[in-house]
């Protein structure tokens, strides 16, 4: 099969990075240009939230390869650069500088962008999110002034700012409106764990409480909260919370409204089979804003680092004529305070979880099973954990669960099957 002779990719993150990388060691020698829509060279988006918010964290290894990659191996960067539309037909994508580029094989690797803040005073100066590399360094001379904070959603990412708001000495307000934190991307006893850890920190956590608005004389001076499933006329329903800052973490939604006009399917994100390929097959997707089918979860979109790199391995592979399923097992991790957790698999589909206790202070594992299958293993602190449970859901077997809850037995020694 020939190799197409003009690649273009759209999207500048670590699935853009990755696949140029894999399809340059993967033989190819035709022309690639990645156009991204920000003025960065592709970066990592993990540490934003964590080391390099807290300014531990140096700008130049955010970047994932440096620029000398890209001049070597021959890749046309156009940064600071929007593509508008695809034009299927003459296959070339038309850019906002007016250009068109042809292509043979196009990769949309657009990832996702911010859900924002649907309330009055959303715009009020003080409001921050977080995503990439100019919200955070807007972000930090905001959290130099501020004194005390409000963190919008308790996901990874409201927990993570709030970790380093706290580290920072602000005052930290956490509003989540559902009952438990974690509520869509963890179980209960890890949800359980970090509420723990948070409010031992002294965040103040707020459960089942929605943000009503924004106020203040043109920034942020206060916010009006709102209790959820209780009578908006009840006397405590309603609440203010003094603020001189804002920041929201409430998820994040696809960058699929290029395929969309270009007629490509789209559900949540745009839709790709096995092989990153999408229902044109001279187009492909993968990372963050592809929709594709996992042998073991069913149709999902995944937001990770592991996700974005696997699948741009797999694209590459795609566009040179091998054609590699992918299924790799997803893994994910965050850092709060002086806790890392590491999990492996998917926490949906479980109806039994066993705890493990750890070995330190804040420390210990959930194991997640259905039918005593092992689908997912949770780890904070513990990275033996981490590393045998991965081992064991990727080899397809499952430890016993009574084995698992006693912390006296080495995991070494538990028997799976």
């Amino acid at each position: 099969m020939a190799h197409p002779k003009r690649i273009v990719i759209i999207g500048a993150g670590h699935a853009s990075a990755q696949l140029c990388e894999s399809l340059r060691k993967g033989g190819y020698g035709g022309s690639i240009t990645l156009v991204g829509e920000e003025a960065w060279l592709p970066y990592q988006r993990p540490p934003l939230s964590k080391a390099y918010l807290l300014g531990d964290f140096e700008r130049e290894r955010l970047f994932v390869k440096p620029r000398t990659f890209y001049d070597e191996a021959g890749i046309d960067l156009r940064l600071g650069i929007r593509a508008e539309a695809i034009d299927r037909a003459a296959r070339h994508v038309h850019l906002s500088d007016g250009t068109d580029l042809p292509y043979d094989a196009l990769a949309l690797l657009t990832g996702a962008r911010v859900r924002p803040l649907d309330c009055p005073g959303a715009g009020l100066e003080g409001v921050h999110y977080v995503r990439g590399i100019d919200d955070i360094d807007g972000l930090m001379p905001a959290v130099e002034r501020a004194a005390r904070a409000v963190v919008v959603g308790g996901g990874y990412i409201g927990l993570e700012a709030a970790a380093v708001l706290r580290k920072r000495g602000l005052a930290v307000t956490l509003l989540h409106r559902s009952p438990r934190l974690l509520s869509r991307v963890a179980s209960v006893d890890t949800a359980r764990f970090f509420d723990a850890l948070h409010r031992e920190e002294g965040v103040d956590i707020r459960l089942g409480t929605t943000l009503r608005a924004i106020e203040g004389a043109g920034r942020v001076e206060r916010v009006e909260i709102e209790r959820v499933g209780v009578d908006h006329l009840a006397a405590d329903s309603h609440g203010e919370i003094d603020a001189d800052l804002v920041v929201a973490g409430i998820g994040v939604l696809p960058n699929q409204s290029l395929a969309i006009a270009a007629g490509l399917m789209t559900e949540d994100g745009i839709a790709v089979d096995e092989t990153c390929r999408t229902d044109d097959p001279a187009i492909f997707a993968a990372g963050d804003v592809a929709w594709h089918p996992h042998g073991r979860w069913g149709d999902i979109r995944l937001e990770s680092v592991q996700n974005a790199l696997d699948q741009a391995k797999v694209c590459a592979a795609a566009m040179l004529g091998e054609a590699t399923p992918y299924d790799a097992i997803p893994w994910f991790w965050s850092d709060q305070y002086d806790v890392k957790l590491q999990s492996a698999g998917l926490p949906q589909g479980y109806d039994r979880a066993v705890w493990r206790a750890g070995d330190r202070p804040r420390s210990g594992s959930c194991w997640l099973y259905a039918a005593e299958r092992l689908l997912c293993v949770e780890a904070m602190n513990d990275p033996r954990a981490y590393m045998t449970g991965k081992r064991w859901i990727e080899a397809g077997v499952s430890p016993e669960p009574e084995a698992i809850a006693d912390a006296g037995t080495p995991l070494k020694s538990v028997p799976a099957t």
